[in-house]
């Protein structure tokens, strides 16, 4: 098992780690609620170090990078951020990513810790024909996010640029924390604004501690996890192995805003065709409205107790205190409003589909 910089402050703090792709990592320190709350209303702090980082440079980074993902990266100004997939050549996704243009010729891709090894052979099939340069970075590289409402106001202190001026889906490379030449983006996972910090592992603890340091009027805390996942539950921000996997595509997932046919991609021929003639199933958004918990793999079932579907992520929401999810049905079934059930245990518990988010800031 792999520990990030941070693991010894994790285990000082109390953390209680888990392994996850190969990582120890803290699931939570003082409870899953309790964080939730903290990002939603104030300002938390989590150690994402096992995300991996891809650098793809050269005069066919971009080539390769459009023959490979869904979105148009050629929109991308130097300080863009945009979200994509790569597709695979069944239909399916091989992750989802974010890909930051960094300078002119010059890009990186952020992916699930879990399909680093996956990803890297996947963009190296590829690029055996077109010739760009790649970098796994992912061993050498932490990523802190610092994600609330009050992460701007708390952490302005430590860096020359103006945080209010990263706008969703942008960066700078900036000073932070006493640290040169940092990434400061605003991509979070959480819907409560704050952005990331990647910087080599080296640096890592000096800014952990700073940002713990200028936080302390803000009541800052370390959040693991499972807070970050109800927390981008709540917003409907898919999660690859639960909401989307080799065998989903992002059509049928709600993707299709960042599939792209004005260019040619992986498998884009068939993804086109699925968009024009329609899907068999679809990625919903539901809410319980009797009580309840619905969890990934449970049954979706109909008023008669016909199977429709399965729950692909579940949880009881923190700031809604109801039980929420999302899940695939069958496409006919799958119309908002549309009442649904949950097979939970022994019980069939009502639910409605709704539209996403959930929770609105």
């Amino acid at each position: 098992m792999k520990n990030t910089a941070l693991t010894l402050i994790h285990e000082k703090l109390g953390a209680k780690l888990v392994g996850f792709a190969g990582y120890n990592m803290p699931v939570q320190y003082e409870g899953v609620n309790a964080e939730h709350e903290t990002v939603r209303n104030g300002v938390g702090v989590f150690d994402v170090s096992h995300m991996g980082e891809f650098l793809i440079e050269g005069k066919n980074a971009l080539e390769l990078i459009q023959k490979v993902t869904s979105n148009d990266a050629s929109k991308l100004e130097v300080g863009d951020a945009q979200y994509s997939c790569f597709p695979n050549d069944k239909g399916g996704i091989v992750d989802d990513l974010i890909c930051y243009r960094i300078k002119e010729n010059t890009y990186l891709l952020v992916v699930n810790a879990s399909n680093i090894e996956k990803d890297w052979n996947w963009i190296s099939k590829y690029n055996g024909s077109i010739g760009a340069d790649m970098k796994d970075l992912s061993e050498n590289y932490s990523l802190l996010a610092i994600q609330g409402p009050k992460a701007v106001e708390a952490m302005q202190s430590l860096t020359s640029v103006d945080l209010a001026e990263i706008k969703f889906y942008t960066f700078k490379i900036a000073d932070f924390a006493g640290i040169e030449n940092v990434i400061i983006s605003a991509t979070g996972y959480t819907g409560s604004g704050g952005f990331e910090i990647y910087c080599k592992n080296s640096e890592v603890v000096q800014i952990w501690n700073n940002v713990f340091e200028a936080g302390k009027d803000f009541d800052i805390k370390p959040i693991g996890l499972a807070a970050r996942d109800t927390l981008r539950l709540e917003m409907g921000y898919c999660l690859y192995g639960n909401d989307i996997n080799d065998t989903t595509s992002p059509i049928e997932a709600g993707l299709g805003w960042i599939t792209k046919f004005t260019k040619d991609f992986v498998n884009s021929e068939n993804l086109k065709k699925q968009k024009e003639e329609g899907v068999t199933k679809r990625l919903i958004a539901f809410e319980l409205t009797e009580r309840g918990i619905p969890r990934h793999d449970y049954e979706i079932v109909d008023k008669d107790g016909n199977k429709i579907g399965v729950v692909t992520s579940g949880t009881m929401s923190p700031s809604l205190k109801k039980g929420i999810g999302m899940g695939y049905v069958t496409k006919e079934l799958s119309k908002r409003g549309n009442e649904i059930f949950i097979q939970i245990r022994k019980k069939q518990v009502k639910a409605i589909i709704i539209k996403l988010p959930f929770y609105k800031v």
